[in-house]
């Protein structure tokens, strides 16, 4: 990792002066640092300091007083760059955790006014009620922050209709190095005033007259393709009957100055769409066929190959959203139509039936207009990038000859050629996105730790960027110039325009503070790797086999920047970074904070050490990261193993304890004995008491025991057998100790479907074991367990679980923990969640019933390890039969009580402010007499508390009885 190159003491300097002058965070530590260091890209330069803004004024005075301390600046957002643009020895300005409020919106003149810090995708839905919305939309539109768009120039899969960022910018109010703030728009350049002195001024007359010096060679220069974003715009100056400076910095990648606030165009939403998605038998094809597809008009062509379809397929996540491909393609176009009005889109979609019947759109080509379904498509379409970096080994798809357009017409045959000088060299290449705008995004698989690899970049680019000269394309074309392509410039541009590139800097950014080595002056394509040949890691011995990933150390580096635990609007990954908007507590800040200490960025003892559990601390073990991250970077796990690790070191407390043995403790008192002592637990002394001697708030009442298990209720009915398929009900610590009513139900619910219910009661999933950190003890436990378990799945007995979390444990957890991977094998297969086991029972025949429920109204919550791992379609459907019932699910995200985590008193706010967030307004939404299915107890106990509103278990709002 490249250190910042400014003296020690000119830091020990500013930090402090920072720290003085502003509101807002300044960070300091390695740890902190370090995770900063790193974007989308495959470049790592460690910052000389961290500014997590407030205020406007918050960066006017950092602004100042690096200025001053002559230390660059470097403006950040979702920090998704993929050519190394917010990296840098510099102050970084973090503008996405304050500085990212709507501040107005005009929806009769369509425009609205922003912080940089702005997530596009909020922006949007917030416009929604106005049927408008910001129109670029990149594939990070999840977590892309309006100011990072400016600064890239950004498009996305739509740019065919709606073109690029720098067509969407109206204002700019703009901080320079000096501390100047200009305002920056439209302007008439053939009447400026002749008196204009100040820095607007300088900047205005200064860009008009390089303009006028240069029109020639700046119009010859620049490439025709639409999607062109290298080097400072000044082709979009040439037009002087609209003339506006402000374009010149969308796409200046912050090295001319920062944006403190932009007034931005929008379009209207269009009001039907339909997607087409076309399957080849060959990549060539596929894109041989784009240029004859663009005559139906469409609004987006992007392209998937193979590897993207079969990475796809295998996520988690989207591995539920891709059943529309049909058969094995090598690749697929899909094909957007849209319309302003219904006659629009019935004319588009003739022409699209026309080529189809005419053989341009590959052996099948459903045209899908369900909006669910279209939804789905663009879900996975807009995961590709991280799918791609999730495959597994060494070698991974990089970013650095991707982003090139050329002329449709010439896309093909500069894909061939880039294709065989890939082959020749025995480097195989991944391709995807934006086949309308002649924008395939090429990635070359390469392990940059290799010499010989490091060349293949060297060779690779160089070749390709001939090929982008001889055709006539743009270098960049949407991911910008940045560490991998500035170097280029003043070969792309010529070395006359390149000189007027350095003049624009110098206009506006005269001490090239400004996020220096960007677009002009750049260093070599491979100084400031991330995984250079010197990269090594040493991880400490592991207690997880992480058998899918290879490695820990592959785990880790499975996590590529792509930034997808930063969204805020869906899904459950990242609570804690929901809640707080801090970097560190997002996926990608947990896994990159690991591969430093590992890699002894950090110091010798950074695998130990408080800072490292402190970035930890708030991970809730939700999973997911497991499968939202489009690398299914699972975090959790990488939690517990760091866990025991820490433990070992540094021993643990007695609520660590306390919470790692509680089902033992729970199977050992529950009874009439248990029930009253827990009872007396929740008195408001005891509860007090209890916090200051273990840590477990006041203001929760811990789980009650109940005065008989659930076993000895039910183990004599267990023995009736009904003739039925065998079926064995895992009994975990919550049915039998907590919750036997949910147990009853469950035994009710199989009995009354004629199955022969036997009760497995092996003893505890080991959760709390795993979920704390007690590796050594789970593992032990684990084993004896899943041998007891054994006899029901060498016989094909289903094992059916009712608690998410318990059902992760056992198909999930303990079979990459424990030794025995046959065994661990047949555990993931043989335990089935209840609803999924009935769900498929149902669609095969053998479960013909009749199903009811005392509930007209249902509201489901999945659990956070429901939702990963096992979905909760499968519920809903069951939920459904019931005649007469209205079942919705809510979009919740994690409900933020995490077993233990809620319950813990330096959590406790957090854990209600994670509910807040979705969860608890739907709630308090519902009608009275509605019902609200919580699979998970935690989860019940949260919505409880917090809404004062009752939850149960999904096999007690359902009824079924058997047909005959």
């Amino acid at each position: 990792m490249r250190m910042p190159h400014e003296s020690p003491s000119t830091l020990q300097k500013l930090a402090p002066a920072l720290r003085s002058a502003v509101e807002g965070n300044v960070l300091t530590d390695e740890l902190s640092l370090g995770i900063y260091a790193t974007d989308a890209s495959i470049y790592e330069i460690a910052p000389a300091l961290v500014v997590v803004p407030k205020t406007r004024a918050d960066v006017v005075h950092a602004v100042a007083l690096a200025a001053e301390h002559g230390v660059p600046v470097l403006p950040r957002g979702g920090g998704t760059s993929l050519a190394g643009q917010t990296v840098g020895a510099a102050l970084v300005i973090d503008f996405s955790k304050h500085l990212n409020k709507i501040l107005e919106v005009d929806p009769e003149a369509r425009w609205a006014r922003v912080e940089p810090g702005l997530v596009r995708d909020e922006l949007n839905a917030a416009l929604a009620e106005h049927r408008l919305h910001f129109a670029p939309d990149p594939a990070t539109s999840s977590r892309a922050n309006v100011g990072g768009m400016i600064g890239n120039n950004s498009s996305g899969v739509r740019s065919i209709r709606y073109g690029k960022t720098v067509d969407h910018v109206l204002e700019l109010t703009v901080l320079l190095a000096d501390g100047s703030i200009v305002e920056l728009g439209e302007m008439d350049v053939r009447s400026l005033p002749a008196d204009l002195q100040d820095r607007h001024g300088e900047i205005v007359t200064g860009l008009r007259d390089l303009v006028e010096e240069n029109r020639q060679e700046i119009a010859a220069a620049f490439p025709k393709t639409m999607r062109r974003v290298g080097g400072y715009p000044l082709d979009e100056l040439l037009n002087e009957d609209a003339w506006n400076p402000a374009k010149v910095l969308v796409g200046s990648e912050g090295t001319l100055g920062l944006v403190l606030e932009a007034k931005i165009r929008l379009e209207p939403l269009p009001e039907s769409t339909a997607v087409c998605v076309a399957h080849y038998r060959e990549v060539r094809e596929a894109v041989a066929a784009v240029e004859k597809i663009l005559e139906a008009d469409p609004s987006a062509v992007e392209i998937l190959d193979r590897t993207v379809l079969t990475l796809a397929r295998e996520n988690l996540s989207t591995g539920r959203l891709s059943d529309f491909f049909e058969g094995e393609p090598d690749a697929v176009l899909v094909i957007e139509i849209d319309g302003l009005s219904e006659d629009d889109l019935v004319e588009r979609r003739r022409r699209l039936e026309r080529l189809g019947t005419e053989g341009h759109l590959g052996y099948a080509w459903p045209i899908l207009t369900e909006p669910e379904i279209q939804r789905r498509i663009w879900q996975v379409r807009k995961a590709s990038l991280g799918l791609m970096l999730g495959l597994q080994g060494d070698r991974k798809p990089l970013a650095f000859i991707e982003d090139a357009a050329v002329p449709v017409e010439d896309l093909s045959e500069y894909v061939s050629k880039v294709l065989d000088f890939c082959q020749e060299r025995g480097v195989e290449v991944a391709l995807y996105a934006h086949a309308s705008v002649g924008v395939i995004h090429l990635r070359p698989i390469l392990d940059l730790r290799r010499a010989e690899d490091i060349e293949h970049l060297r060779e690779i680019s160089e070749f390709t960027f001939e090929r982008v000269l001889e055709y006539g394309g743009a270098w960049s074309a949407e991911h910008g110039d940045g560490l991998v392509r500035s170097v280029y410039n003043e070969r792309f541009f010529g070395p006359h325009v390149y000189n007027v590139l350095r003049r624009v800097k110098t206009l506006f950014d005269p001490t090239s503070l400004m996020n220096p080595g960007k677009i002009v002056e750049a260093p070599p394509i491979d100084e400031s790797l991330r995984y250079g040949t010197d990269y090594q890691a040493s991880p400490p011995p592991t207690h997880f086999q992480y058998r899918h990933e290879g490695s820990l150390t592959a785990a880790v580096e499975m996590c590529s920047g792509v930034g997808a635990c930063r969204q805020t609007l869906g899904g459950t990954m990242c609570p804690s970074y929901i809640a707080t908007r801090d970097e560190e507590h997002s996926t990608r800040g947990r896994a990159n904070a690991l591969r430093l200490a590992m890699s002894g960025r950090l110091g010798p003892d950074a695998l130990t050490s408080r800072r490292l559990y402190e970035t930890f601390e708030l991970c809730l073990s939700c999973k997911g990261c497991k499968a939202e991250c489009p690398s299914n970077v699972d975090v959790a796990r990488m939690k517990s193993d760091f866990l025991q690790q820490y433990y070992d070191k540094n021993g643990t407390s007695r609520r660590d304890r306390l919470i790692a043995g509680s089902a033992d403790l729970a199977r050992r008192w529950v009874g009439p004995v248990g029930s009253f002592l827990s009872g007396f637990a929740n008195l408001g002394p005891i509860r007090s008491l209890n916090e200051k001697l273990l840590g477990f708030s006041r203001h929760r009442t811990l789980p009650t025991l109940a005065s008989q298990s659930f076993y000895r209720s039910t183990q004599r009915l267990a023995k009736n057998a009904t003739g039925g398929r065998r079926v064995a009900l895992f009994v975990d610590t919550y049915l039998e100790c907590h919750e036997p009513e949910i147990g009853r139900a469950a035994f009710d619910l199989l009995q009354g479907l004629g199955y022969d219910v036997e009760l497995a009661r092996p003893g505890c999933c080991q959760r709390p074991r795993i979920s704390q950190g007690f590796l050594r003890e789970a593992k032990q436990h684990g084993t004896a367990l899943l041998q007891d378990l054994d006899r029901y799945f060498q016989d094909d007995v289903p094992v059916l679980v009712c608690e998410p979390s318990c059902a992760s444990s056992l198909t999930d957890d303990l079979p990459d923990l424990i030794a025995d991977q046959e065994l661990g094998q047949r555990a993931a297969a043989g335990v089935l969640m209840i609803d999924v086991f009935l769900d498929r029972e149902v669609a095969a025949g053998r479960c013909e019933a009749r199903w009811t429920s005392p509930y007209q109204e249902i509201l489901i919550h999945g659990h956070c390890h429901q939702k990963a791992l096992y979905g909760t379609a499968a519920m809903k459907r069951l939920l459904s039969l019931a005649e007469g019932t209205h079942v919705q699910e809510v979009d919740s995200g994690c409900c933020g009580m995490a077993g233990s985590f809620g319950f813990e008193a330096e959590h406790y706010e957090l854990s209600q402010k994670i509910g807040e967030d979705r969860l608890f307004p739907a709630i308090r939404a519902l009608p009275e007499g509605a019902a609200i299915v919580a699979c998970g107890t935690s989860c019940r106990q949260q919505i409880e508390h917090f809404t004062e509103r009752p939850a149960i278990h999904w096999v007690q709002a359902a009824v079924a009885q058997r047909s005959r």
